[in-house]
């Protein structure tokens, strides 16, 4: 079916914002709403038929195995997020769904003609792939320097501004795309630790955890602090 534009919750987040409306209507015929299921795979490693996708809602985890079969989780999208290989397959990395999610996806043709046709595209997506390495590089320094306090923290101000619908402050609440198991993978950290940590960012009043995987920003300030991220 065609993109519905007109509702689309990202449509002001996306790197589509940056066309004319004539062009993003163009754009729109050429892609196809998706729907996965949690746990459902939308790119597989060395895919043939790689498509591109903007997450519309939902969460994807990007992520690798070793010879061992041992999963490493290396990046996530959240919604507004842009994924895919534009002119190669995926060499050995897996794009799955951590929650129920939906996309907005095109072929590899559909978008290699997109990014001739529309400049400002190609600049948009261009900017994204920068803000993604440079996301990648300080998720490496933090695993790699940080204390598990500071990951952790990082991680849950990353979700809450995820999360949010202004760009300037993250959610009041949230649920946890991942499990306690994923982001002790993602941090490189134990689930005791991941446990205990969220325990006593709970104590000194950062967060509030409810339900299952639902977490409430008390002090998201103080987070932000434990976290090391720039204020904006």
């Amino acid at each position: 079916m065609n993109l519905a534009c007109a509702t689309c919750p990202v449509r002001d987040s996306a790197a589509c914002a940056v066309l004319e409306p004539e062009e993003r209507e163009a754009l729109a015929r050429s892609g196809r709403t998706r729907h996965l299921k949690r746990g459902e795979m939308l790119f597989a490693a060395g895919d043939q038929q790689t498509a591109c996708a903007t997450l519309v809602s939902g969460a994807l985890k990007i992520s690798a195995h070793d010879i061992d079969g041992n999963e490493q989780i290396l990046a996530l999208v959240h919604p507004a997020g842009f994924i895919g290989e534009m002119f190669s397959p995926f060499a050995s990395h897996d794009v799955v769904a951590l929650t129920d999610s939906t996309l907005c996806t095109f072929g590899r043709k559909d978008i290699e003609q997109a990014l001739e046709d529309y400049p400002a595209l190609t600049r948009a997506l261009l900017r994204r792939s920068q803000e993604d390495l440079h996301a990648t590089r300080s998720m490496l320094e933090m695993t790699a320097h940080g204390s598990a306090e500071t990951r952790l923290a990082a991680l849950l101000h990353d979700f809450a501004q995820a999360a949010s619908t202004s760009p300037c402050h993250p959610a009041d609440r949230f649920e946890l795309p991942l499990t306690r198991g994923e982001m002790a993978n993602m941090l490189g950290l134990t689930i005791e630790t991941v446990s205990r940590k969220l325990g006593e960012l709970e104590e000194m009043g950062a967060i509030k955890r409810t339900g299952k995987r639902g977490i409430e920003m008390l002090d998201p300030a103080h987070l932000q602090a434990l976290s090391g991220r720039e204020v904006l």
